[in-house]
């Protein structure tokens, strides 16, 4: 890529475009509805951070040349990131902010087959894990440093993806087809073998061009800093659960007990 700066600084835009719009859909939704909670906001500002240290800066220029910090931008970008987004609850906030008719039209659009597709857990796997599987297991991961529009793809896409995928498992904004915590659960297993089978085969076989040293290393920052989020998303997917089954005492029930 002859200039990697232009890819960093417009995929350094979009988080700032992000994070800004949200702020704004914050103010104009607060003069309507009650105040948007402050730690969602937090979420917010963690997860654009997040990105954007992951697209600009030194540790993503270092990424350039080192295979090691190309994995932790790769978990920042796609799995912490994705994380914080989710659960600054975009959606809700979106719904709540723009007029009725655009509100129907953008539910309407989650409840399409398209809608249906891109939020199930199986296709978002498929989109997040198998993304991965291609990029690091084909020469794609050498070829987007020669491409300024592969590179851009490739970085939205791991973002995109790692968003639907968490959105997909955690139900924080509003869900059209609800499934099961047990099929949620299967899933997230299985996208967590996945992801572990792949950094271990990058530990053993490092995509070409990378030296096994580097490989090792990165390999094993996917792995672990992998579980670390994941940990998160179990624990976050587990008191959903519990709440969800956890007995509700009417005031009626505890008046007369």
């Amino acid at each position: 890529m002859s200039n990697p700066l232009i890819g960093s600084f417009l995929l350094f835009l979009f988080f700032v475009v992000v994070v800004s719009g949200y702020l704004i859909a914050v103010v104009v939704s607060n003069q309507s509805y009650r105040k948007w909670p402050i730690y969602r906001i937090i979420f917010l500002l963690l997860g654009g951070t997040t990105g954007i240290v992951s697209v600009i800066g030194p540790l993503a220029d270092l990424a350039h040349s080192w295979f090691p910090a190309h994995m932790i931008t790769h978990l920042l970008l796609g799995m912490l990131a994705p994380l914080f987004f989710v659960l600054s609850a975009p959606i809700t906030l979106l719904l709540r902010t723009i007029p009725v008719s655009a509100a129907r039209g953008v539910t309407r659009l989650f409840r399409s087959r398209l809608g249906r597709l891109v939020t199930h857990p199986i296709f978002a796997s498929l989109l997040n894990v198998g993304g991965l599987w291609i990029l690091y297991r084909t020469d794609l991961y050498q070829a987007m440093h020669q491409d300024l529009l592969l590179f851009l793809f490739i970085h939205f896409h791991v973002f995109i993806a790692g968003y639907f995928f968490t959105a997909s498992i955690l139900y924080v904004d509003p869900v059209y087809h609800r499934l099961s915590y047990v099929y949620r659960s299967i899933v997230l297993v299985l996208a967590i073998a996945a992801h572990g089978i792949l950094s271990k085969s990058l530990y053993a076989s490092p995509p070409n061009g990378i030296p096994m040293d580097q490989a090792q290393v990165g390999s094993q920052i996917m792995y672990y800093g992998g579980d670390l989020v994941d940990l998160v998303i179990i624990f976050l997917l587990c008191r959903q659960w519990y709440r969800s089954t956890k007995p509700r005492i009417s005031f009626t029930t505890a008046a007369t007990e």
